[in-house]
């Protein structure tokens, strides 16, 4: 994506939706990203947890997974009826074919695969992981994640994610790839 310049803009048609593994960078990256283009960020937990008015481990504890799963369903349908912005959502998300289909067919996800050591390295210290409160978080860790990335690998649009690369610029990096591969989403247009 060019430096936003005068004579540079982008045109959001359909919401990016970030998907991937907790730790991936979905929710920094894509306030980062809407930031960049000038559109609304929201995140589907957040929005679990303002219509519960209770946190996800909460909900997971009192509710069970499965209900959890069903609102994070109904609550990503409203997101992507909304107007175009980008969207995290938590990491069991996109393992649903429900919601895979739904946001390819209304929206974009976009993969954030970072590789286990990095995924670690931030969840390590936070107590805020529910899939995480197991006699071997790390093995659980990487239970997930050998199950999840052939799936999440059937995302729309495949971003890597480096250690050592900034905010600023993985956010640059999801806008060029989408610019690329992606104009039906998200295009630049001279002005």
């Amino acid at each position: 994506m060019a430096e936003a310049n005068a004579h540079t803009s982008v045109i959001l048609h359909k919401t990016v939706v970030f998907v991937g593994m907790m730790g991936a960078g979905k929710t920094a990256v894509g306030r980062t990203l809407a930031a960049q283009l000038g559109v609304p960020f929201l995140d589907s937990d957040h929005e679990i947890e303002t219509a519960a008015d209770r946190s996800i481990a909460e909900i997971f504890e009192r509710d069970g997974e499965a209900f959890f799963r069903e609102k994070e369903t109904q609550v990503i349908s409203r997101l992507l009826d909304g107007t175009p912005c980008i969207l995290s959502t938590g990491g069991g998300a996109f393992m649903q074919e429900t919601n895979r289909k739904m946001i390819s067919e209304r929206g974009v996800s976009v993969w954030l695969d970072a590789p286990l050591d990095l995924l670690w390295s931030r969840v390590r210290h936070k107590d805020t992981r529910p899939l995480l409160r197991t006699a071997d978080p790390y093995g659980t860790l990487r239970g997930i994640y050998d199950t999840r990335v052939p799936i999440y690998a059937l995302a729309d649009v495949t971003v890597p994610s480096e250690p050592g690369l900034s905010l600023e610029q993985m956010g640059q990096r999801v806008g060029q790839s989408l610019v690329e591969q992606r104009p039906d989403v998200l295009e630049e247009s001279r002005k």
